[in-house]
């Protein structure tokens, strides 16, 4: 008997009218949920003059104001629920250092419904019943682990919840435990190859076959990277708590975009400035309307993440819509004398440099009134020793591609191996010292 390729054929590999159709009546459930059982949504959809008993046509959704991470904190803790506390199961929340933190409530349908969607993800990339799947991103309020956790029980798959930190325990459970799939961040991913390099550790001899890396924006050559230290294919993997975690969206096999779960989540493309709602295949901000979620469904929210949607049925057999590589965030831009930055367009240009290591950071400050930015990175090992007297001419080489690259001036400063603080979860790209001055 052939083994089944997709999670759910059916829906995978509907077609667009069908699609379409199952957005339609789970937005339309959508409305009428949060306009029944939330004082909030309910002026926001009456203001619109919406009638969620009405709606024929998906593109109304433009019509209603988007949701912002403000809106969520001016509502905390449970002001944008929309079942009664009694019947949420979970809540996650943010670290809440720039104020009140953001909390995400869960069903245990909604529990269900996270299991699904990334258990999808996972079986049509390969992950099976055989499979020893280990987690490494934190659990706690973050909703990375208990994601993965869920998803690969789901498949069957034995489980290791170890969570981040503690990297050569890692590496010691993923030998004996002989796992074969990494979900972590990218930049935890690649502290692990260090690590390993420095105990004696040969990726090649475990059985990893494959990552699922998100949480953070990561470049192609950061992929590059980390399938040649890991001997493994590293996909890109994608969600936000606000939305339901990860599993809103992951690269197949192909490697060719992040298939969408339509069936879930309803996503536009917007620009940042203005609001307008863009074509597919013109980049700007993502956002999506949950299309199932009961305790905490989200209309319009706004990511702040960077893409843009391709619609062409993919060369793997899905037909979701794909959401291209997350290229930076809208509010991470950096603005350097009147050019936008973002950082990881300084990480492509950095990884495609022999003779670094994939540890940087950027430092932004001011002189004399005028806005500087500063890239510290690591040069290997092996190679400072050999040119600890030619790394000013290294340095400029750098400094030049970068300049060439992105349009402005980047100093560059060579550090020694291992010097730059490394991270277990989300990597600290951006060192900002102008607040200070």
């Amino acid at each position: 008997m052939t083994e089944k390729k997709f999670w759910d054929e059916k829906i995978s590999t509907a077609s667009q009218p069908e699609i379409s159709s199952i957005q339609l009546e789970g937005l339309k459930n959508t409305l009428k949920h949060a306009y029944k059982n939330n004082k909030y949504y309910k002026k926001v959809i009456d203001e619109a003059g919406l009638n969620p008993d009405k709606l024929k046509d998906i593109r109304d959704i433009e019509k209603l104001p988007f949701t912002s991470k403000d809106n969520l904190r001016e509502n905390y803790p449970f002001g944008l629920f929309c079942t009664p506390l009694s019947e949420v199961i979970r809540v996650h929340s943010s670290s809440g250092t720039t104020g009140n933190p953001t909390v995400v409530g869960y069903t245990s349908e909604d529990i269900d419904i996270w299991a699904e969607v990334l258990a999808r993800i996972m079986y049509d990339a390969g992950v099976r019943k055989e499979d020893v799947v280990q987690v490494s991103h934190g659990f706690g309020m973050f909703t990375g682990g208990f994601g993965f956790q869920y998803a690969a029980e789901k498949i069957g798959s034995m489980v290791i919840p170890i969570s981040g930190g503690n990297t050569e325990r890692q590496l010691k459970i993923m030998n004996d435990f002989k796992s074969t799939v990494l979900c972590c961040t990218p930049s935890y991913a690649l502290y692990m190859s260090e690590v390993a390099e420095k105990i004696g550790v040969d990726f090649k001899k475990l059985r990893l076959k494959v990552g699922f890396f998100g949480a953070e924006p990561w470049s192609e050559s950061m992929r590059s990277e980390i399938e040649q230290r890991l001997s493994i294919t590293a996909l890109d993997s994608y969600g936000l708590s606000e939305v339901i975690g990860p599993g809103v969206s992951c690269e197949c096999l192909e490697q060719n975009g992040l298939h969408i779960n339509e069936d879930h989540f309803l996503t536009e493309i917007i620009d940042p400035e203005t609001g307008k709602v863009l074509p597919d295949g013109e980049k700007g901000e993502l956002v999506f309307t949950s299309l199932t979620k009961k305790a905490f469904p989200v209309l319009r929210y706004r990511t702040k993440d960077v893409s843009y949607l391709i619609r062409e049925k993919c060369e793997c057999g899905k037909t979701f819509a794909r959401m291209a590589k997350p290229m930076g965030r809208s509010d991470d831009m950096l603005i350097i004398r009147g050019v936008n930055v973002f950082p990881s367009q300084i990480e492509e240009v950095l990884m495609g440099i022999e003779d670094l290591e994939p540890h940087y950071l950027i430092v932004l400050d001011r002189e004399n009134y005028m806005d500087t930015i500063e890239v510290w990175v690591e040069v290997s090992e092996k190679n400072f020793r050999e040119k600890i007297m030619d790394l000013e001419a290294f340095e400029k080489t750098i400094e030049n591609k970068l300049h060439s690259a992105i349009g402005i001036r980047i100093k560059a400063s060579l550090k020694e191996p291992r010097t730059i603080t490394r991270s277990e979860g989300k990597a600290q790209r951006v060192l900002d010292r102008r607040k200070s001055n």
